[in-house]
Formats: structure tokens, C-alpha cells, sequence
């Protein structure tokens, strides 16, 4: 489904990016609108996929996940059957936040979130022993100084 955004669904996007969990009264009145038509907006939007489920944001750290990872991954194996495996076993693991296949030296990266190092090196050895992979980087944030969930409307 296409779907052209004009200057009030952005405006729309970036109240529910800001906050999901606003009243829709308060997001009309933030963006100029009225409740009924901002509703059909975001109907409209939810049905062409533009927005997406609706989740929570949580506190890593509060929650004990205080070491994030970002693991380099180069691989001499490019075969579909390889990939498939690789990429199934990425998606069992919880600890791999976010996953990017990248073009250049680097054959993908890994954006991984757990207590400390030695929950890093289980998660290191579970994942070599399911996939065969050449050469892993693993490279631990000292401090998160911008993190967003906010496109650039």
C-alpha cells in the first residue's frame, strides 16, 4: 500500500514517537487537529505499516544489563545455508538488540546488551559453537551518549 504523508501526519508521527502512550485529545490538540480525523490518520498509517507495534522503552541498566557490546563479525562463508543458520541463530538470542548485514570489511554488526563481560564471552561461546565464523571484534561501550528511538521527521 502507498501512502503519501503530508505535514500533519509527520506532525502526528512525531507526538506518537515522543510519546505512544499520549491521550489522542492531547495529540489532536498538539498537532492542531481534531480527535476523529487524527484517528483516521493513524488508522490509515498503522494499516500501510508505517507505524509499526507499540512497545515500551526500558532502562538497561536498571534492569542489570549494564555492559553493551557492539561485535564486529567477518565471515568466509557466504553460502545460503550458512546465512540461514547465522542468521536463525541471532534471532534466538536475546541479547543481540539490534543486527545490520553491512557492505565493506565488516560483514555484519551486533549490537548486543548484557550484565557484564563474562555474560558477553557465554554469549560469545554459544554463538561460535552453533555458527562457524572467521574473525568476531567485540568492542564495549564506555558511555551511551545518544541513543533514540526518533526518526527525523
Amino acid at each position: 500500500m502507498d501512502i503519501r504523508l503530508d505535514a500533519m501526519d509527520r506532525k502526528i508521527l512525531g507526538e506518537l514517537q515522543r510519546d505512544a502512550a499520549q491521550s489522542l485529545d492531547e495529540i489532536a490538540r498538539k498537532v492542531g487537529g481534531s480527535k476523529t480525523p487524527v484517528w483516521n490518520r493513524i488508522r490509515k498509517m498503522r494499516a500501510a505499516g508505517v507505524i509499526g507495534q507499540q512497545t515500551v522503552i526500558l532502562d538497561p541498566e536498571k534492569l542489570g544489563f549494564e555492559a553493551c557490546f557492539f561485535v564486529l563479525i567477518r565471515t568466509s562463508e557466504h553460502e545460503a545455508d550458512w546465512q540461514q543458520r547465522f542468521l536463525s541463530a541471532l534471532k534466538a538470542r536475546p541479547e543481540v538488540m539490534e543486527a545490520h548485514r553491512l557492505a565493506g570489511e565488516i560483514d555484519y554488526i551486533l549490537k548486543v546488551r548484557v550484565a557484564n563481560a563474562r555474560a558477553y564471552d557465554e554469549f560469545y561461546q554459544a554463538l561460535i559453537s552453533e555458527v562457524r565464523i572467521y574473525n568476531v571484534t567485540a568492542l564495549l561501550s564506555m558511555e551511551e551518549i545518544k541513543s533514540t528511538t526518533m526518526l527525523p521527521l
